[in-house]
This record gives C-alpha cells, structure tokens and sequence, in this order.
C-alpha cells in the first residue's frame, strides 16, 4: 500500500485532481486530501468491502473492475453497478447516517484502488460552501442520472434494455463493441435473466441487425437497432 504521490498506477496526481469530487477543491485542500489516501492493489475476485461494514473511506478506481452487488437471502447475486476506471464509488455514503457499506465490492479483474478519508474530505465540505456547493450540485446531476437509470429498467422490456445498452456501448463512429465483462454480468446488470439475453441476442441475430462472436458483437444495422427502442 502507498499514498498519493505523483503517480498511481495509470492516473497521475494532476489528473485525479480534475475529477469532479476534487475539482473545487483549492491546491491546499486537495494536498490534505491526497496526504491521507492510501492505494492498494486488487486481485481478481478480492473483496474490497462488505455490505453492512463501517465505511471510513470512499474509492476512486484506478485500473481495472470493481463490481458492486447485492445477495438476496437465497445467494442469488444482483449487480448493481460495474465501476470503470476514473470512477469514484462509496463516496455518497459519507453523508448518510451510520456510515454503512450498502453494498458489496469485489475486483472482477486485477485492480488498483485509491482510498480517500471520509472525516477529512467531509470535514472540507463542512467547513466550504464553495465546495459543498460543487458537491451538492455533481450529486443532483448524477441522481437525476440514476433515476433515469431506474426508470429504464423498471419500465421497459428485456430486449428495450439489452439493445440499450449496446447502442450506449458503441460509438458514432464504430460498429463494433468489445464487451469488458461478460454476458452473464451483463444480464444481471441489467435484471435480465442470462438465458432470456442469449434469446434477446440469437434474434437480433437472425434479424440480421448484430453479430456475436464471443465478447464481440458488431452492429449490422443502427438505425433497425434504434427502431427496436420504439416498439
């Protein structure tokens, strides 16, 4: 384990300090900050936390997946978020009463992850309404984002949400997407049973609108793919 200094792993310290929980912050802040991170590196199905652990710090992932779940009574997993690098996770739990992990984090592959003090970056928050102003209004954005989320897969069919998410995952400029993780994850990000994706899949398939080749699906036909969105 190591702090923040000058570098870590793929991010240097000038670029963590862009992202947007330190991005209001003033030199002085951000030092008393990054002073008191600790980095620490993630094997592959490594538990960072647990669902119901005190949560002293909040993350921000450096390299590689961290995948966020719940377990129902019965052990049945339900993914709630898969964290890329350059994200931040846990942070909102520094406001909330108790101070609990609500869910569980675990490394999907080898990982690095940068550990921030929750009393001392909310002590900064306390004590700035320039910066808690900053905060407050990332976090509005970001819940209005998640409730669009919500919305989505609340409402909307298993083929709504799986041809979604593809034409979320690809560019305008390309045709091909490379899947980071796998199908299964996919389905559970998405509340859709694995078998009911490869269905979803195998049609589109013989649609003629995608193709499948393992973690790689190549887009036939954007705009037929669009107009499955409206039926």
């Amino acid at each position: 384990m190591s702090s923040l200094h000058g570098t870590c792993g793929i991010m240097n310290k000038d670029e963590i300090r862009k992202l947007h929980l330190f991005a209001a912050l003033d030199a002085q802040q951000f030092d008393h900050v990054s002073e008191t991170s600790v980095a620490s590196k993630l094997v592959p199905h490594q538990n960072l936390f647990f669902q119901g652990e005190s949560a002293s710090h909040f993350y921000l992932l450096v390299s590689g997946q961290i995948k966020l779940y719940l377990l129902s009574p019965e052990g049945e997993e339900k993914i709630i978020d898969i964290i890329q690098p350059g994200q931040f996770f846990a942070e909102a739990v520094m406001f909330m009463e108790g101070q609990r992990y609500p869910v569980n984090a675990t490394a999907l592959v080898e990982s690095e992850v940068l550990a921030f003090d929750n009393h001392v970056y909310r002590s900064i928050i306390e004590n700035s309404p320039r910066v808690s102003l900053a905060v407050l209004s990332d976090f509005s954005r970001r819940m209005h984002f998640m409730l669009n989320e919500i919305d989505r897969l609340a409402l909307h069919s298993a083929s709504y949400r799986f041809v979604y998410y593809l034409l979320e995952n690809v560019s305008e400029e390309e045709s091909q997407i490379d899947l980071v993780i796998s199908k299964q994850t996919i389905a559970s990000q998405l509340s859709i049973k694995p078998e009911t994706l490869s269905r979803i899949l195998k049609r589109l398939r013989s649609e003629g609108l995608v193709e499948a080749d393992g973690r790689q699906i190549k887009i036939l036909d954007r705009e037929a793919l669009r107009a499955v969105l409206l039926r």
